[in-house]
């Protein structure tokens, strides 16, 4: 599939809201956060983040033996949390694809991350997959039990 991009840009959904978006606190946030150990970890954040914002859209349990599509989709955020791209990485199911670039959508600012930018264009850029059963409903691989 042809890589579709689109910048996912929404308000800032409630509990992660002292994560926000206004850059002049951005460094007084961190402080108060820390810095994050690893991408790994702030994809945990991120994911359970996009879980929160899409509860009606995910899953629970057992993932199924095979997973009638796969979604992977590159994401790059500045130093606040906003999402600055959003690309389809991997995918064989258009439906799917555009049910992980909605939940991306409604998931408005990420959270930020602190200390993990090293890039000079001021991003961080990382993959998530999106494990879908018949129904169109997902799981995050960063959360995912192993199947």
């Amino acid at each position: 599939m042809e890589p579709e991009s689109t910048a996912a840009h929404a308000p800032e959904s409630g509990s992660w809201s002292e994560f926000g978006s206004e850059s002049g606190k951005q460094t007084a946030r961190c402080s108060r956060i820390g810095q994050i150990a690893s991408v790994d970890t702030y994809k945990i954040g991120v994911a359970r983040h996009i879980l929160r914002a899409n509860l009606g859209h995910t899953f629970d349990g057992h993932l199924p033996p095979m997973l009638p599509a796969i979604v992977v989709l590159r994401l790059s955020v500045d130093n606040t949390g906003t999402l600055t791209d959003v690309l389809v990485q991997r995918s064989r199911d258009t439906t799917a694809s555009e049910v992980a670039m909605a939940s991306i959508r409604r998931s408005g600012t990420l959270p930020m991350p602190c200390g993990l930018i090293y890039q000079a264009n001021g991003t961080l850029t990382f993959s998530e997959t999106f494990l879908f059963n018949k129904q169109y409903q997902f799981q995050l691989r960063s959360l995912a039990d192993p199947q």
